[in-house]
């Protein structure tokens, strides 16, 4: 059972982790332009380029990072208390970002379109379901 959910959390990292990796390449997929990419995935006011592409590459590499994790928390045997520790750090961070996303602070913060929208459909839903998956991995180890 184990696996199955470190496999559902390890999916979605990956493919994000990837989008990452090409947007750090110069590439603006799945989007058309730069500028709509980043209307799409940051979502400030005023935002026409995406960030710098060392900043997104760590960004793909960090989201590579809680996937590998993800698929190490499944082993009760290894990684002890280290691992278990980083897997609850990663549940908090990911669970953190999914309700934030809901709240008046980030809808202020983060208004453009199509983000916002995303961000209530796709991405806040998608941050809770990683970050509870992360959760139920580490009660598992301890139980």
């Amino acid at each position: 059972m184990t696996t199955v959910i470190a496999l559902v959390i390890f999916l979605p990292l990956l493919m994000v982790a990837f989008a990452h990796l090409l947007w750090a390449l110069g590439t603006s997929w799945p989007i058309q332009s730069e500028q709509l990419l980043a209307q799409t995935v940051i979502g400030r006011p005023g935002v026409t380029r995406m960030p710098n592409r060392l900043l997104i590459l760590a960004v793909a590499l960090l989201l590579f990072a809680a996937a590998i994790v993800a698929i190490g928390l499944a082993d009760k045997m290894d990684g002890g208390l280290a691992r278990t520790v980083l897997g609850a750090a990663l549940a908090v961070a990911f669970l953190a970002r999914g309700f934030a996303g809901y709240t008046g602070a980030w809808r202020a913060r983060f208004p453009t379109e199509p983000f916002a929208s995303l961000d209530r459909k796709n991405y806040s839903p998608l941050s809770l379901w990683i970050g509870a998956g992360f959760l139920i991995l580490v009660l598992m180890r301890l139980l």
